[in-house]
């Protein structure tokens, strides 16, 4: 047994989400990406003297969604906090938050594990808050900048229960958070723009302990595959450390993802005091029931729903809803793709086929794809119908509507010259002349070598220039070799 499987990891993970409002959380500033430095910023932002907060009232809204999506409880009276710290790129010199009120408490995120098992992961709770500015240290080689555009940007942060083992855990994790917030439209999602950020909490402790170890926070992760090599890196560390008679000190570290190590920024050993107290500018906010319920009314199927609606009333295989669910623009498309059809494999297999594929190759999104459900369900309709082989459908027909997408696949089948020939009297003839053809190879067939059955279908549909149907081509060239 390895050193390592006497030892357990205890982690937790808080995600900061940067709402997809127009404007910042208690002021009318602009809350947008990539403008040029220090201009969406304002008094109220920079907290000059006299100046008075006001709460987004869409942040709210879209922490109900958040709170009703992952099944917490959402309290009515909600008051915000003056957090106290110092960093060069908080204008303030404070962070309105909430403290001891969040907005939401509990509530889980369902995970699957690498084992195949649904595990949930329980939530602490969600509090709405703002986001510092921005340090650049790589633009100028003395100093480093700041950028207060990102100040007071609204955020919901998500605190989770120390519920995760293992990293590959925590990389599920974030991938359904990032799916969640993005079904609800209340967040990008981009961690890359810093839209999604996570920081973990860890610790290790022997198999079967009641006492957590010491925790080390690691932040300034940037992709979740490095959340999860920060915190498989930093197990290994901790439990190397403990071997060799040292102690885990309780510290912040940050991750080098091109050497795959945790280093530390600062110590944790005294716990942060930030003089918390309740902020003087702004009344509780109250959520109503009535409120929570009209949010309710509105939610969007979330990845959960459509899951178990693709699984269990559609009879998909787990794999292929997993992939339709994935984003949220295709699991839409296919959700009305199956409301034009019953045939939700064939459906399903060109959503994840044809369609992705076209995606792909050209950089679209399922959004700019011009070819409506309806289109592809009646696409399904003439091949299941027998009037246009799978082969014509996907090579000719399909690209077809997407250059003339208000035209009928029926018409273009037809303008194409593609329909089947389903009558058996001029399929026979078809099928005389490809087996008069190779004479020696039926006496092979007859003789056990079945296998060139395929020979005879292939030259029967090679005369019907690919206009005959091949099930019936196939069971006349059956019945002829038969006799």
């Amino acid at each position: 047994m390895s050193v390592y499987d006497k030892y357990e990891a205890v982690i937790g993970l808080e995600c900061h989400v940067q709402l997809l409002t127009r404007t910042k959380m208690y002021s009318s500033d602009a809350a947008e990406y990539g403008a040029m430095p220090n201009t969406h910023v304002s008094v109220i932002t920079l907290g000059h003297p006299g100046t008075l907060p006001k709460v987004n009232k869409r942040a709210i809204e879209f922490a109900v969604k958040l709170g009703l999506a992952v099944k917490a409880n959402i309290r009515e009276e909600n008051q915000f906090a003056r957090k106290n710290y110092f960093y060069a790129d908080l204008p303030k010199g404070y962070q309105i938050t909430q403290d001891k009120t969040p907005i939401c408490t509990g509530g889980y995120v369902p995970i699957k594990t690498k084992d195949g098992q649904t595990k949930n992961i329980n939530l602490t709770r969600i509090h709405m808050e703002e986001d510092a500015g921005k340090s650049l240290h790589d633009i100028d080689p003395f100093e480093t900048l700041i950028d207060l555009n990102r100040a007071g940007t609204p955020l919901l942060e998500i605190v989770t229960e120390p519920d995760f083992r293992s990293g590959e855990d925590a990389y599920a994790y974030l991938n359904e958070i990032r799916k969640l917030v993005r079904y609800l439209d209340i967040c990008d999602g981009n961690m890359e723009e810093g839209s999604l950020r996570c920081d973990a909490n860890i610790s290790v402790m022997l198999k079967g302990s009641k006492t957590f170890g010491k925790k080390v926070e690691v932040k300034n992760m940037n992709s979740f595959r490095n959340v999860q090599r920060a915190i498989d890196f930093e197990i290994k560390r901790q439990i190397d450390l403990i071997e060799e008679g040292g102690q885990v000190a309780g510290e912040t570290r940050s991750f080098d993802a091109v050497n795959g190590r945790t280093f530390m920024l600062r110590s944790k050993e005294n716990a942060n005091d930030y003089r918390y107290f309740p902020e003087p500018d702004l009344q509780p906010v109250f959520v109503s029931q009535e409120y929570i319920n009209s949010v309710k009314a509105v939610l969007p199927e979330l990845p959960n729903d459509l899951l178990h609606k693709f699984t269990v009333d559609m009879k998909l295989s787990e794999y292929d809803a997993m992939n339709l669910t994935e984003l949220k623009g295709i699991a839409l498309y296919f959700n009305e793709l199956t409301s034009h059809t019953k045939n939700y494999k064939a459906a399903a297999n060109w959503v994840m086929g044809s369609i992705k594929s076209y995606l792909n190759e050209n950089a679209l999104t399922i959004e700019q794809f011009n070819v409506k459900p309806a289109g592809i369900a009646a696409l399904i309709a003439l091949i299941d119908d027998g009037k246009i082989s799978n082969a014509a459908a996907s090579q000719k027909v399909f690209p077809e509507m997407i250059s003339h997408p208000d035209e009928a696949p029926l018409a273009i089948a037809q303008r194409l010259d593609l329909i089947q020939t389903s009558d058996s009297g001029a399929l026979q003839e078809l099928v005389n002349e490809a087996l008069a053809k190779y004479p020696e190879k039926i006496t092979e067939y007859k003789g056990g070598k079945v296998g060139l059955l395929g020979l005879f279908v292939g030259e029967a549909m090679r005369l019907s220039k690919g206009k005959a149907d091949p099930k019936i081509v196939n069971q006349l060239v059956k019945d002829a070799l038969e006799k």
